[in-house]
């Protein structure tokens, strides 16, 4: 495995995040093409005016492309960086904290002006281990409402184009959010929010609607109370063990930002 260092324009980066995890080099970098391999880590680094890396990926494929994928490459109507991979994101900062929050260093190989694209181990895990302690360490000034929580899921929803509502009834009360493919479908995704609620009953509901539906369910909730989920789903909820996802309540308000600010890319594009 090796370890390398990506510059990039922030708006190349935003680009290459939308259009699938691509990135690619120029013909005169086929040095450093030729050397990125299967299950190499990459590090996105976004020049000025941020100047710092925005997260980690692991490669996945390589492959040559004939066709402009870039907003530089189309409006010049030809192929400037041919030589492409594509990656899986491991983390990635949400492009409202890039310029804040983004991994800045002293050490000279991160230095504008100095690049050597490949990284010594070290000095890769120095990036990725602070990323890490961000990451665990990051909190929210409030604590999200169940409102707010069930609002962000209705609007990621109807980004993803699906018809979203909350509190859809059925008979055992309200769902808090379902995501429908047509108005005649049941529901394919079923959400049920707990902001300090009753566990058993949200897990009851989800239940029941998988034994309806078999829709796709998920329990939102804090962090805190994922061992009591554990707990529910290793006893009375054992039969749904396997088709219960959780979903910690601020990775649905980290998931709404980062959608929110694509789907504004989307549309300033033209996409």
């Amino acid at each position: 495995m090796n370890y390398w260092l990506i510059p990039g324009s922030p708006k190349n980066w935003e680009e290459a995040f939308q259009k699938g995890n691509i990135w690619g080099f120029s013909e005169r970098q086929s040095h450093v093409w030729n050397k990125i391999e299967q299950g190499d880590v990459v590090l996105f680094y976004a020049t000025e005016p941020i100047r710092g890396v925005l997260g980690y990926g692991i490669v996945k494929t390589k492959f040559r492309q004939t066709q402009p994928l870039w907003s530089a490459e189309i409006e010049e109507n030809r192929v400037r960086w041919p030589l492409r991979f594509e990656f899986d994101v491991e983390y990635v900062l949400p492009p409202d904290r890039w310029e804040k929050d983004c991994i800045r260093s002293d050490i000279p190989k991160f230095m504008a002006g100095t690049w050597r694209f490949e990284l010594a181990e070290s000095c890769a895990l120095e990036i990725i281990g602070r990323f890490k302690v961000s990451a665990l360490g990051s909190t929210e000034e409030e604590e999200p409402s169940h409102q707010e929580i069930k609002e962000k899921l209705v609007e990621i929803g109807r980004m993803q184009n699906y018809i979203a509502e909350e509190e859809y009834p059925f008979d055992l009360g309200r769902l808090d959010v379902v995501w429908r493919r047509v108005p005649q479908s049941v529901p394919t995704y079923v959400f049920e929010v707990n902001v300090r609620g009753d566990l058993f009953r949200a897990l009851s509901k989800l239940k029941h609607a998988y034994d309806l539906w078999s829709s796709r369910i998920f329990i939102v909730a804090s962090q805190t109370e994922a061992e009591k989920i554990q707990g529910l789903l290793a006893g009375a909820f054992h039969e749904m063990n396997n088709q219960l996802k959780f979903i910690d309540l601020d990775k649905v308000r980290e998931l709404h930002r980062s959608k929110k600010y694509f789907k504004t890319l989307e549309e300033e594009l033209g996409l």
